[in-house]
């Protein structure tokens, strides 16, 4: 089910991959990265394109174009093949885990011999990687970390972006069958984890087989692991496991909120319920003693039954929702449509995509009030970035202000923090924009107390508005920083500094327990896609889902904010 764009972007990055492990030229390397990214965020479906059109995506010269033509073709290209058939299996295998690249992974096949997980999980116990140059003790620590991420990952989980494209299709398809009532995914996906195991799918019919029988017959559907008259489960062509249930209508609401979760979640309801007098099903609530079906067709009527208002599925994880529903105290969630701009995005004049006339105009079919443009600064070398540069980009961002139904355009820049809090530019520089975000993108091993020191530093800059994607995380790719975050957020709150909300699916960074701690201090929130190419924007949705599981509302969110109270936040000394 995979786009023909996400297919060819995973096979050049592993072709990048292979020529590093087998220490290649490092520009062809960077080469087939920068063409991974581009084919990965272009917006139209690669496989309509001829050669000739291959060669307008961005890094997409007519070498490159000959072997994406194949590969749609024949699925192989001998190229990649014969790098495959170069590296053992296990090597490939160890580049996965993160904090681990592929000339140290190299170095520990060539050196030592390892060419799996366990062998080199054995040689660390053994201490036999200090030996080895480039390694010492924290490399091993690194390591550790990594694998046991990469475990974690890989127990079966996949980025929710990914999971809502497949459920998606299958709602799409199912609700188009006859006899279907309702149709809607559940479980874990419906609360928005960062990660889902696999995808619950409800249908609302008095008939299942048909249901069924279109789920197991699915050009996406590689596997059919059970099937049956309530319930069907299947393994798509990616992988992933689906689980379709068939409810009868009245049960609707009772089975939406049986199958959502969490589990934690359901057995505190259910408690509830029992000192009602009441039992709760995903059949319906009923009275405990004469089994009379109280309520089942809507949550809402559950919900009310016990004495509780409709609780957002992005709460539904037992920290404490269930008694501030019981005290009406439930936060109103900020939504996607009370997000009025995006304020960290990027274009091909660093490391986007998309021009910027083309994002503009992106942002502006979204229906947004204002829309920031934010490019990488200097320090990130690989942007070669100038002055000249972005005070010519600031010209046009001038230009094009509301030109486009009176969207408002904000001129900004993403800084790079430095090993010591330091940014690009200095101040007077920085005062000319109208926005600043700043970001850690190097320099990750740093002691806890000098990470600890670097984001504060910044925070305390009075031009730094949002501190982004603020711990660096990639999911199941790269750790945390090791920073004291309370520290951070008691500085954000000192200084009126946001966090970001980072939507990117790989990132979802703050994560949803880091806001929750970070409200607490007072802390106010940017809601941001990080967008680099048009297709990124809507990734918006997965950052408000993130933001509603730390519980905020749009007061917290200053891009919930109307135009002049937030310019009067980003204003040095305004937040």
């Amino acid at each position: 089910m995979a786009r023909a764009n996400d297919r060819v972007e995973a096979l050049l990055q592993e072709y990048a991959d292979l020529i590093a492990i087998r220490g290649g030229d490092a520009f062809k390397v960077r080469a087939y990265e920068k063409a991974a990214r581009s084919v990965g965020g272009f917006p139209t479906d690669i496989s309509t394109l001829d050669e000739k059109g291959l060669r307008e995506i961005p890094n997409v010269g007519k070498s490159l174009a000959d072997k994406i033509v194949e590969f749609l073709r024949t699925g192989h290209v001998p190229a990649v093949d014969e790098a495959r058939a170069a590296v053992p299996a296990g090597v490939r295998e160890l580049i996965t885990i993160p904090g681990l690249g592929p000339r140290k992974a190299m170095v520990l096949h060539q050196e030592l011999g390892i060419s799996s997980v366990d062998q080199l999980l054995d040689a660390i116990h053994e201490e036999r990687l200090r030996d080895l140059k480039g390694f010492g003790e924290r490399t091993e620590e690194n390591i550790l970390h990594g694998i046991s991420l990469m475990q974690k990952a890989g127990e079966g989980r996949i980025l929710i972006s990914s999971a809502t494209d497949v459920a998606e299709q299958i709602v799409s398809d199912l609700s188009g069958l006859p006899g279907c009532k309702r149709c809607a995914y559940a479980g874990s996906l419906r609360r928005m984890r960062e990660t889902i195991g696999d995808i619950d799918v409800l249908v609302a019919a008095e008939r299942s087989e048909p249901f069924m029988e279109a789920l197991a017959a699915a050009p996406y559907t590689a596997e059919v692991i059970g099937q049956g008259r309530k319930k069907t489960s299947v393994r798509t062509t990616t992988g992933l496991q689906v689980d379709l249930r068939v409810l009868p209508p009245a049960s609707w609401g009772a089975g939406q909120q049986y199958f959502t979760g969490s589990k934690a979640h359901n057995i505190r309801v259910r408690e509830l319920a029992v000192r009602h007098g009441l039992k709760l099903s995903e059949y319906g609530l009923f009275d405990a003693e004469s089994d009379e079906l109280i309520a089942s067709a809507t949550e809402e009527e559950i919900y009310a039954r016990l004495g509780l208002p409709w609780i957002p599925p992005t709460l539904r994880e037992d920290r404490g929702e269930v008694a501030a529903g019981l005290r009406g105290e439930l936060p109103e969630l900020v939504s996607e449509k009370d997000v009025r701009g995006d304020l960290h995005t990027h274009t091909d004049l660093t490391d986007g995509l998309s021009s910027l006339d083309d994002m503009v105009a992106a942002a502006a079919d979204r229906g947004y009030a204002y829309y920031a443009v934010t490019d990488h600064a200097p320090n990130l070398y690989m942007q070669r970035m100038t002055e000249e540069k972005i005070l010519a980009q600031r010209e046009r961002v001038r230009e094009l202000d509301r030109s486009h139904h009176g969207m408002r355009l904000l001129h900004g820049t993403e800084l790079n923090i430095g090993p010591e809090g330091d940014l690009d530019w200095p101040d007077e520089f920085l005062a000319g924009f109208d926005l600043c975000v700043a970001s850690v993108h190097s320099h990750f091993n740093q002691s806890r107390r000098e990470l600890t020191r670097r984001l504060i530093r910044a925070c305390e800059n009075p031009y730094v508005a949002v501190i982004g994607h603020p711990t660096t995380r990639l999911i199941g790719k790269r750790p945390p920083l090791d920073a004291d975050l309370d520290a951070v957020f008691e500085a954000c709150a000192r200084t009126g500094t946001a966090l970001e909300v980072n939507s990117h699916p790989e990132r979802l960074d703050l994560c949803d327990e880091d806001i929750l701690r970070a409200k607490r201090y007072g802390v106010k929130f940017a809601v941001d896609s990080d967008a680099h190419s048009v297709t990124h924007l809507p990734y918006l949705r997965y950052g408000v889902g993130t933001a509603q599981r730390g519980w905020l509302t749009k007061d917290d969110v200053i891009n919930a904010w109307p135009l002049t109270r937030l310019k009067r936040f980003l204003r040095p000394g305004g937040g």
